[in-house]
């Protein structure tokens, strides 16, 4: 277990969650909000302000950030549905925002210890898994977070060879998030918590690259 962990998105349901379980376990924990800090990860110069004062390193770093939609918007159902301006605003923080994020990783993980850092993105992010279409905006940039949390990965690797970066699918999860879309089976916060902190207790290096789900097991990119 991490003896430090910072969690970007720390007033959120799974953020909280996560924060609040680790400190339970004895974990330093750092967290990072919009909601506390002002970090507003659609802004780069937010993201730097807030971030250069942070100090590593870390043992975990885990970005819980993400919408489903722009406030006042639902998910695209159809091609017709499709609005530039809330597609945009869906890249901005599901895609741009942690790659942001992770440009401060390299510093703020420990280069010659294990350690993890983790970005929160979405099954429905998979090309490969995707049978149903729609949610454009949200199955395309949760697309876009994978495929820059397995560049960092292979970048990353070449200075802290016993890290792992990796994406991690929580499952539905009971929260704000997804109180407007019944029918699904969803589980607590604190349980996703609890199973995500699972698969990142059991990542080595060999993991790094990977897109995982709150079980641990492959999901197809």
């Amino acid at each position: 277990m991490a003896e430090r962990a910072l969690i970007i998105g720390a007033s959120g349901g799974i953020g909280a969650a996560v924060a609040a379980t680790l400190a339970a376990r004895g974990v330093e924990t750092v967290g990072l909000s919009r909601r506390d800090h002002g970090l507003d990860v659609t802004d780069p110069a937010s993201v730097e302000q807030v971030m250069e004062g942070v100090e590593g390193p870390f043992g975990l770093v885990l970005v819980a950030t993400g919408i489903l939609a722009p406030p006042g918007r639902r998910p695209e159902k159809a091609l017709d549905r499709i609005e530039a301006q809330a597609l945009a605003e869906t890249f901005a923080v599901n895609a741009i925002g942690p790659a942001l994020l992770l440009r401060h990783v390299p510093r703020l993980l420990d280069r010659r210890a294990a350690g993890v850092a983790a970005v929160l993105t979405a099954r429905v992010g998979s090309i490969g898994d995707n049978l149903l279409g729609g949610w454009y905006g949200y199955r395309a940039s949760k697309a876009a977070a994978n495929q820059i949390v397995r560049s960092a990965a292979v970048e990353i690797a070449r200075t802290h060879p016993r890290a792992a970066v990796v994406a991690l699918h929580p499952g539905t999860v009971e929260t704000p998030f997804t109180a407007a879309y019944p029918g699904h089976d969803k589980v607590s916060p604190q349980r996703a918590a609890e199973n995500l902190l699972a698969v990142i207790g059991g990542l080595t290096a060999q993991d790094t690259g990977r897109f995982l789900d709150w079980a641990g097991e492959e999901i197809p990119w």
